[in-house]
């Protein structure tokens, strides 16, 4: 056994004397510094990266060639040195964030932004989710409500069905057991909503099981009724609740809160703004606060007596277009899924409501001498003269004859279309749902209304506009944003906090204009028009 086991080394020995003597040699391969040179060692000995392994890292946007001869020629120095070097390579930490393509990087964030189902600790402000769903990202790190029918818009184009289906699971549970869908899954949110996509966001579902359309169904009808309850106590009032009783006697709705305190979350904030209100009533500007806070429009001129005032807030004294637009299309989806599902009365019912709702809102809302829809103020009896873009909700949802469309489109043309967007409004206040801010809900409410009324040509320009400052803040920054300066084309600003990335609304958007659009995608590459 021994001498069989010396055999078999000797012969492995000559094996591999012969393998080495007919391998072939090395190939030559080039590091950095034989390719580069002397541009290689003026980098490295001028410390011109902190980290000399940045610039050994670094792609060249060229051939090596064509980036030598300039050198030679040019032989930068200094600061002029770095300038080549960021010029002719994509240089890791330096100039390589959103280098990449915005769709994959969209796509990409996703399973970032997913959080599973969990119980919550006891004594935590969560409220539980029975199902995955997706957060917008930063300090919100909770299910919010009207961000999700964005998000989900990008998560159905995305091949992310499974994840708009469970969104839809957890907000229908989140009506069940509290009888509305909270502005977002924490305890201090359950006093108010937010606006309402849920029945919109039914839309985007492809379940067919008859048992989870009947479920759905009742949630919505369980919905419209949290939105509807003030009927029963309006009794000669102009307002109760989310309820408003309008001048002919029509009912509309208003935002509020079943609230009157400051907000958990900025509470230091409100009890500044009340003292500041002095001496109105503390409790009746808490719940301003409160109210503007459910519009989700936090805080805009819209809701303020005094656009550079928070503290004239009144966002209760208001009768919101995009509020009610959104009324109109759960009555009209009420009524289809209640054909749909056999019940009559059902059917009738809610036909009749989205009837007189529209007749109320093109009596009150509706301004052909100004060629836009308006907001109502229930104190002045009067539209406000606020030109913001919640005008194009009733283009959205279809609820706009051809002639309103048309006459939005120019009032739009005219006083919102930015460089980088869509405007807010046309008040530059501090307040973040004000000029220069543009956001992700407003550009898709705007792109698809106009899109759906005759309007390809001004809904394309939005789209490309709107790309265009996601895709240079996202060159610079790396990020997606939750708002953005659509004047300078610059991350956003205002508001209560700093601007936040993720981000769940922008992320959506994106995926669905750019599905739509998708010619556009090299100009968000680019982040020009």
């Amino acid at each position: 056994m021994i001498r069989t086991l010396w055999r078999f080394a000797a012969l492995a020995s000559v094996a591999a004397m012969a393998s080495a003597q007919t391998a072939p040699s090395p190939i030559a391969v080039q590091s950095p510094a034989d390719v580069y040179g002397p541009l290689f060692r003026a980098v490295q000995q001028g410390h011109v990266f902190a980290d000399g392994k940045t610039f050994v890292d670094a792609v060249p946007k060229r051939s090596a060639e064509a980036i030598m001869a300039d050198y030679v020629r040019t032989k930068p120095a200094g600061p002029a040195l770095k300038a080549f070097v960021l010029a002719n390579f994509v240089v890791p930490g330096e100039n390589d964030r959103g280098s990449g393509d915005l769709r994959t990087h969209v796509r990409t964030l996703w399973p970032q932004l997913v959080r599973q189902s969990v119980a919550p600790i006891a004594g935590s402000s969560a409220l539980p989710l029975p199902a995955p769903y997706v957060v917008p990202g930063g300090r919100f790190r909770e299910i919010y409500y009207w961000d999700s029918y964005f998000t989900m818009l990008g998560l159905k184009v995305d091949g992310q069905q499974p994840l708009v289906e469970s969104m839809l699971d957890d907000f229908t549970s989140l009506i069940e057991r509290y009888g509305h869908i909270p502005n977002g899954t924490r305890t201090y949110y359950l006093s108010r909503s937010q606006p309402p996509y849920y029945a919109l966001m039914l839309d985007l579902s492809t379940n067919t099981d008859p048992a989870v359309a009947k479920r759905r169904l009742a949630a919505l009808r369980a919905e419209h009724a949290f939105w509807m309850k003030g009927t029963a106590c309006l009794d000669g009032k102009p307002a109760c609740l989310r309820v408003v009783r309008m001048p002919d006697g029509s009912v509309l709705n208003r935002y509020y809160d079943d609230r009157d305190t400051p907000r958990d979350e900025s509470y230091a904030e409100d009890v500044v703004t009340a003292a500041k209100a002095a001496p109105r009533p503390v409790a009746d500007t808490q719940r301003n606060l409160r109210a503007g806070a459910e519009s989700g429009w936090d805080f805009s001129s819209r809701w303020l007596r005094d656009p550079r005032s928070l503290a004239t807030v009144h966002t209760t004294d208001i009768v919101p277009v995009d509020l009610n637009s959104l009324l109109w299309a759960m009555e009209r989806r009420i009524a289809a899924r209640c054909q749909t599902g056999g019940d009559a009365p059902c059917a009738a019912t809610f036909t009749t409501l989205a009837a007189k709702r529209k007749t109320a809102i093109d009596r009150y809302l509706w301004q052909a001498t100004t060629a836009r829809y308006a907001d109502w103020d229930l104190l002045t009896r009067k539209p406000t003269a606020s030109i913001n873009a919640a005008m194009l909700h009733p283009l959205f949802v279809g609820l706009a004859s051809q002639a309103q469309a048309k006459a939005v489109a120019a009032t739009v043309r005219k006083s919102l279309v930015a460089e980088g967007g869509l405007r807010t409004t046309t008040l530059n206040t501090g307040q973040q749902w004000d000029e220069p801010n543009g956001w992700a809900p407003l550009q898709w409410v705007a792109i698809a209304g106009l899109a759906r009324n005759g309007e390809p040509a001004l809904a394309k320009d939005i789209a490309k506009r709107w790309l265009g400052t996601v895709g240079a803040a996202y060159a610079e920054t790396g990020k997606m944003l939750e708002k953005y300066n659509i004047e300078q084309r610059t991350p956003g600003g205002g508001g209560e906090y700093p601007v936040q990335d993720g981000f769940g609304w922008t992320n959506g958007v994106t995926s669905a204009i750019l599905n739509r659009y998708p010619d556009l995608a090299q100009k968000a590459k680019e982040g020009r028009r």
